[in-house]
């Protein structure tokens, strides 16, 4: 009877042990899965969650979107979570485990950056980014609601990447930045489409120590929407999943969103203002200077090539692929040349042999999604079909070589003739096509971009009336 009565008093103390850990979740994760003024959540459905039930998290970050997740996703895919444009979402972020370390008021970095998503744009997210700016000059695509934000200080907005924010916080206190996404994902669509159509993005969180120490780095894929457009659309999921024979197919959708960890075993490469993902969106170069620069011209890693940013030159023209037989400083080279200047320390010790036995799935893990990719495809030496090829000879003779454009202009289209031919570009004055009757009928830019592709054409040189040393081109 007194063995009974002790068991007892044992499931009780466990009881109240797992009740009083319940209420300690409770309060640490209070008004968690809502966006900002929103209700209660569910808590069994956070204790739940996968997230909770890893081991060894004492030393890692926790980052929570208060934004749902649509139903419509699959058990084996990645969630994506839907956002009202312009509207504020609360982003809580945490540091787990012991913090006495940070008892005397030292404080943590944090970036949070919006990228893309799709494989095919992160190739020319430079572009896309640009494109967008100059379409919404003085518009960010990434900013943060400073009023509804709790416990940030010294919040950066760095005016020529609109797609990031940086801000400190104190991990021994409740922090939380409103993050707010200007742009849709209809707006880098190739027809503008609805928005069930639109690109997914990414928010992404680095996390640094004040000495730029790169700690922990977590994503989540998001698709943005116009003002109340993503309610509709989590309604629309909702409705369309009660209809499904299969729900157990998909996961259920949660008021909140857990951004998953990425894995980055040499991590402390990276930099404030540098990240697993491209993120220097500056003004395009000229075309004639980006068209002039000489393919075989080799930078070396020095200041004058990476900015202080840690973000390489963009070079507009691609080099040559990377050789088994390179040496440490060619690869080096080969890094800064093709914009991956952010891992030249990350790679110091490897050779071109070296460099090119890694998989798709390490330089994923070492770079990041986007880099990574980006990576194993420039060391694949992966060809990227040209937008427009045409054929041409000289008149008098009968060999044709070929011509690939990318930026379908007139001047693009001088400097690879005069390449062709071993002329200087400065020598070529206006390109001609002839016409009907025998017309001769000046080349534009909108000329070129109406080419058919593979179209054949016979040169003549003619000799410019007011400069003998110039000559125009007639295509025939």
């Amino acid at each position: 009877m007194a063995w009974a009565r002790s068991s007892e008093n044992s499931l009780g103390a466990a009881a109240d042990a797992a009740d009083n850990l319940t209420a300690d979740f409770d309060a640490s994760l209070s008004g968690l899965g809502h966006e900002l003024g929103s209700a209660a959540y569910n808590m069994s459905e956070v204790l739940a969650l996968p997230i909770f039930k890893q081991e060894g998290l004492e030393n890692s970050f926790q980052y929570i979107l208060c934004a749902a997740t649509s139903p419509a996703s699959k058990i084996n895919e990645e969630t994506v979570t839907y956002l009202n444009q312009r509207q504020s979402y609360e982003l809580r972020l945490k540091r787990l485990g012991d913090n006495s370390s940070f008892q005397g008021g030292e404080l943590l970095k944090s970036v949070v950056r919006v990228v893309f998503h799709d494989r095919r744009l992160q190739y020319t997210e430079y572009e896309q980014l640009a494109q967008w700016r100059s379409i919404r000059p003085n518009e960010r695509l990434l900013d943060i609601d400073i009023p509804l934000s709790v416990n940030i200080y010294d919040i950066r907005k760095d005016p020529t990447a609109v797609n990031k924010v940086e801000f400190q916080w104190d991990p021994n206190k409740d922090t939380s930045v409103a993050v707010q996404v200007h742009c849709i994902s209809t707006e880098f669509t190739a027809h503008r489409h609805g928005g069930e159509k639109g690109i997914p993005f990414r928010i992404q969180v680095d996390s640094y120590s004040v000495d730029d120490e790169h700690l922990n780095s977590a994503s989540c894929q998001i698709k943005v929407f116009k003002p109340k457009g993503a309610d509709r659309k989590i309604k629309t999921d909702r409705e369309k999943m009660e209809k499904k024979p299969d729900k157990d197919k998909y996961q259920p959708s949660y008021e909140y969103t857990i951004l998953t960890e990425l894995s980055t075993p040499d991590a402390s490469f990276n930099s404030p203002a540098s990240s697993s993902f491209n993120s220097s969106f500056q003004t395009p170069p000229d075309i004639n200077r980006s068209l002039q620069s000489p393919t075989n011209s080799v930078p070396t890693p020095t200041e004058d090539v990476v900015d202080k940013a840690g973000s390489p030159e963009p070079l507009a023209l691609p080099s040559e692929p990377l050789s088994p037989g390179a040496s440490i400083q060619d690869t080096q080279n080969w890094l800064v040349h093709n914009r991956f200047g952010n891992y030249v320390r990350t790679f110091n010790n490897f050779a071109g042999a070296d460099l090119l036995r890694l998989t798709r799935e390490d330089l994923v893990q070492i770079c990041g999604p986007a880099d990574g990719i980006r990576l194993f495809n420039a060391l694949q030496a992966r060809a990227i079909r040209p937008r427009l090829t045409i054929y041409v000879c000289l008149e008098s003779q009968h060999v044709y070589h070929a011509i690939f454009l990318e930026n379908l202009c007139v001047e693009e289209l001088k400097l690879k003739i005069a390449q062709l031919f071993n002329a200087s570009p400065s020598q070529l004055a206006d390109l001609y096509r002839q016409g009907p009757t025998g017309i001769h009928v000046i080349i534009t830019d909108q000329m070129v971009q109406n080419l058919n592709d593979e179209t054949c054409f016979a040169l003549s040189m003619v000799k410019a009336e007011n400069d003998e040393n110039r000559y125009h081109v007639v295509f025939k």
